[in-house]
């Protein structure tokens, strides 16, 4: 059956369409030069319309095309129309039950899939996303009209829903499944640890991506979470216990988390590792080979004595070392040193051998070749790098003679030796799941490691618990971008907030919270306090003030509650400390710097030194250019790590803390808190 335009209509409409013809499963849009198939299987809808004199035919197809003919006979066209609809109406008919099952198909595979006892992941819904495209093209409808029939309404608008809104109903479903799991395993999370798990730290837990971040703020249960998420996984046997590896970036914290291990879980197969440690293992097991940790690493004194001694010995020797040590020291940190042989003060020695650590330490986690150092260092400073690369050249050579005559090999070399092992395929992880404490310490060295893991092992998943806010070690190496954009350097997941502190009081909390978040670049969240605190639980006090402060508190502070004194640096420690002991016998009173203190609490905080100048806080103590082309560049915010240190120093005090400051000379610290309201005392 065929419509035909009429000669005159054909005249008059000018169109490049005038006949159509009904075929079995379509029409056929002809004209003198043009030639279009419609298939049913791509018709969306047809039309008939009236004009003045003829009919005129209009077909619906994708992607908004509409193909008319104009010009057809009235009562013909609606014949037509009659008989056309019909037969594609019958063909729709006869499709539907084949759409349908097609449709309910992909409804039982998601239905399961949504009931599996699980974390559903984004990389598994982004895989069902295509799975349902491809139903969606395997039907023998076009899509767009399976909503007409009944048989496939249902369906289709179940599955249009995880198309169009996959993430919204993998996070609700997720949602739905974190309350039920902490309802059936309420007495896991109320016993994991000594104070229950509250419902963000239980979410943190279950949460089942691949790559998850929890930032938790100081006194918020970091390593408490990450002790019950090995749990978790051991529990539901989601892994053995040698597929769980934990990293914590210190000795003493992996014997602290392997404590909480053995007490909380009752395991003595998982234990927490240091990065050295771990490094060391792979080496072991990758090649047969059992390094030895050189004594320079662990022994202090003994490393200072080496590069200092190295450095005096240099400058004795060549005049044109010591012309350049007197340049570096002047131009790049400003000081100002004696005429004549000026290596031979013990006190500049002294001074100098802090920085020659900080910096070889830096060339040697850098690994490369000195060409391919100065290669990679920023162009605005590469040829005084140059050159200060080479004066520190004999102290890297005296340093690697050292090592070699132990027969030992540094932390450096170690992981670097491990990263060469997995990727040579030696070492085939057996962990599935990699648990680390305190990300924002991380560097790119530990995370060339970590990478380099679970490239080896496409399936292990990384949690990560760890505090922008707490990022203080960028000196040595760590880069607090890895932390901040954590999932573009290792991959699509969840970011999880533990919102509630249970070491300071909501006071301290304020205070601390408003002034580390005043930098852009640090990540908002919110750390609610389960105590209320006075408003003199944080304080400014002249520094003058620091004997009566001790004298009024020796008269209520008890025997078990501590009192934490923190400095930026180490010689900054009182000397009024060295009569402590029998002046305040019933005080327990340590010392700290801010850096050493992290990880620890008191009942009491007194924050020393908040005055201006190099050896302040904040400190106005210049970089060389050795840290200004091998650590991340700084953010462009005024003191920002330092305001990170004072965030920590604060947050150490369970009660109550004191700013104690230079009134001559007082820090820009000072002038801010006050802003923010934090009362300034005269006397305690």
């Amino acid at each position: 059956m065929e419509l035909k335009a009429t000669s005159l209509g054909k005249h008059l409409a000018q169109h490049p369409y005038n006949r159509v013809r009904l075929l079995s499963a379509g029409v056929e849009v002809s004209g003198q030069k043009h030639e279009y198939l419609i298939p049913f299987n791509q018709l969306l809808a047809i039309r008939c319309k009236r004009g003045l004199v003829w009919g005129e035919l209009e077909f619906s197809l994708p992607d908004n095309k509409v193909v008319r003919l104009h010009g057809t006979e009235w009562q013909e066209t609606q014949r037509f129309y009659h008989y056309l609809n019909q037969a594609w109406q019958a063909w729709s008919q006869q499709m539907s039950p084949i759409a349908a099952e097609v449709l309910q198909q992909q409804v039982v595979r998601l239905s399961e899939f949504e009931q599996q006892d699980r974390w559903l992941k984004r990389q598994e819904v982004a895989n069902w996303g295509e799975k349902i495209r491809d139903a969606f093209s395997s039907q023998p409808l076009p899509v767009a009209r399976l909503e007409e029939f009944e048989s496939c309404r249902e369906a289709y608008l179940f599955c249009r829903r995880w198309l169009e809104n996959s993430e919204a109903q993998r996070q609700q479903r997720n949602r739905r499944w974190t309350e039920k799991m902490l309802v059936q395993y309420a007495d896991f999370f109320a016993g994991i640890e000594s104070s229950p798990l509250n419902a963000s730290q239980a979410g943190a837990v279950v949460n089942g991506e691949e790559a998850v971040l929890v930032l938790a703020g100081a006194g918020s249960g970091k390593t408490s979470v990450l002790v019950a998420r090995a749990g978790w996984l051991l529990m539901r046997k989601a892994a053995a216990a040698e597929q769980i590896l934990l990293l914590s970036f210190g000795r003493r914290a992996a014997e602290e988390m392997n404590h909480r291990l053995k007490t909380r879980l009752g395991s003595h197969d998982l234990e927490a590792r240091t990065f050295h440690s771990l490094a060391l293992h792979i080496i072991q097991q990758g090649s047969n080979r059992s390094p030895v940790i050189s004594k320079l690493e662990t022994d202090g004194a003994l490393r200072r004595r080496l590069l200092t001694e190295t450095w005096q010995q240099q400058c004795s020797e060549k005049k044109a070392q010591a012309s350049g040590w007197r340049q570096w020291l002047h131009e790049d940190l400003g000081w100002e040193l004696d005429e004549g042989a000026y290596w031979q003060d013990e006190k500049l020695a002294n001074r100098v051998g802090a920085r020659l650590e900080r910096w070889l330490e830096l060339m040697r986690m850098h690994g490369g070749a000195q060409a391919a150092m100065i290669d990679s260092a920023p162009e605005a400073v590469r040829d005084l790098f140059s050159k200060r690369v080479k004066l520190m050249a004999p102290l890297l050579k005296a340093w690697k003679g050292a090592v070699k005559e132990e027969g030992a090999v540094d932390f450096a070399g170690l992981i670097h030796q491990a990263i060469a092992v997995l990727e040579k395929g030696r070492f085939i992880s057996p962990w599935k799941h990699i648990l680390v404490d305190e990300f924002q310490d991380m560097s790119p060295q530990r995370a060339a490691l970590l990478a380099a893991l679970r490239r080896q092992n496409s399936q292990s998943s990384l949690f990560a618990v760890g505090d922008d806010w707490q990022a203080i070690y960028r000196f040595s190496g760590a880069e607090m971008a890895l932390t901040t954009a954590f999932h573009h350097y290792f991959g699509a997941g969840e970011r999880c907030v533990l919102d509630t502190t249970w070491r300071f009081n909501e006071r301290i909390g304020e205070i601390a919270n408003d002034f580390i978040q005043r930098n852009p670049s640090q990540l908002k969240k919110t750390l609610n306090s389960l105590s209320k605190g006075t408003k003199k639980a944080l304080s400014l006090l002249p520094d003058s003030q620091l004997e009566p402060l001790l004298n009024k508190l020796s008269g209520y502070v008890t025997q078990e509650e501590k009192i934490l004194i923190l400095a930026r640096y180490h010689y900054q420690q009182p000397p009024l400390l060295a009569k402590a002991k029998t002046r305040w016998p019933g005080l327990n009173i340590s010392f700290a710097t801010i850096h050493a203190s992290k990880g620890q609490e008191a009942d009491y905080v007194l924050l020393l030194g908040l005055k201006s100048g190099e050896d302040g806080f904040p400190a106005a103590a210049r970089e060389s250019v050795i840290e200004q082309a091998l650590l991340p560049q700084p953010e462009d915010f005024p003191d920002a790590e330092e305001r990170r240190l004072a965030y920590v120093a604060i947050t150490r005090a369970k009660k109550q803390v004191w700013l104690l400051f230079d009134s001559d000379a007082p820090s820009g610290f000072v002038a801010e808190f006050k802003r923010m309201g934090v009362p300034l005392l005269r006397k305690p």
